[in-house]
């Protein structure tokens, strides 16, 4: 099965991500943190959807080299959490 074409051209980088400069760019605080390969700590990424939450929480689990699973709340419920 084939993987979604916006799953499929979601950027891998903060080099390909865009917006959120003062996070993501030469001197944002989460750009710095995951070039230090520092401990981050939890945070709620919050906003409507397309706006790159996925993508940036994707990016910063590549880049930590930490496992990322994604869930949808719209097709996912508390069985699925546990």
């Amino acid at each position: 099965m084939q993987r979604p074409l916006a799953e499929r051209m979601r950027p891998t980088s903060l080099e390909g991500y865009v917006g959120q400069e003062h996070l993501t760019g030469p001197e944002g605080i989460l750009r710095r943190a995951l070039e230090k390969g520092a401990h981050l700590p939890s945070f709620i990424l919050w906003g409507p959807p397309g706006t790159g939450k996925t993508t940036l929480a994707t990016i910063i689990a590549h880049q930590l080299e930490r496992p990322f699973l994604s869930l949808n709340a719209v097709h996912s419920g508390v069985k699925d959490i546990r």
